[in-house]
């Protein structure tokens, strides 16, 4: 199935997605790889605001390359998921919807994902540069030191994933392989 959805991803938008679902975001989310999620849980610990709010987000794991004059962005591919893991959790408790990378996740994950109505989607790597036509505005939000890991607030539009992990814990790297094996 096909879905169009304006963000922010609340839990009933996340409800009607299903694994395999090819789904194009459109509105704001923000970037986080693991330094940027490393430094979100040491503010959570020190009992400091986050940068940016939590609730029906979707953070997106990339780390953008510069963005070439007349451009918005670089190359905005996405990075590895499981990194992020540890993380993951603790984030999910505090109202995050969605994550977008690829790879596979743990089962820590995947049961927080379930807990939190959360949907895991995969963007398609190798494919920042095209993925970054998506990107119609970007905003450094927090942690410009980590560079291109630094937070940033993408304005997207029609920005393609898939639905790896949906928030009833069905998951594509499971499915697919045995829908594939199964018509052999």
């Amino acid at each position: 199935m096909e879905h169009h959805i304006s963000l922010p991803l609340t839990r009933e938008k996340a409800a009607a997605i299903t694994s395999g679902d090819i789904v194009y975001l459109s509105g704001d989310l923000y970037t986080a790889r693991d330094a940027a999620h490393k430094r979100l849980i040491e503010l959570l610990d020190a009992g400091s605001p986050l940068p940016f709010p939590l609730e029906d987000q979707v953070l997106y794991y990339t780390g953008p390359t510069p963005a070439a004059p007349g451009h918005i962005i670089g190359s905005v591919g996405p990075t590895t998921s499981y990194r992020m893991d540890a993380y993951t959790p603790r984030l999910l408790e505090l109202g995050l919807r969605g994550m977008i990378g690829k790879g596979k996740r743990s089962a820590a994950v995947i049961a927080a994902m379930q807990q939190a109505g959360a949907v895991y989607f995969g963007a398609i790597g190798g494919a920042g540069a095209m993925i970054a036509d998506c990107v119609k505005a970007a905003e450094l939000i927090a942690f410009e030191d980590l560079g291109p890991e630094a937070v940033r607030r993408l304005r997207v539009e029609d920005f393609p994933v898939v639905a790896i992990i949906d928030s009833r814990g069905n998951n594509l790297y499971i499915s697919g392989p045995k829908a594939y094996l199964g018509s052999r």
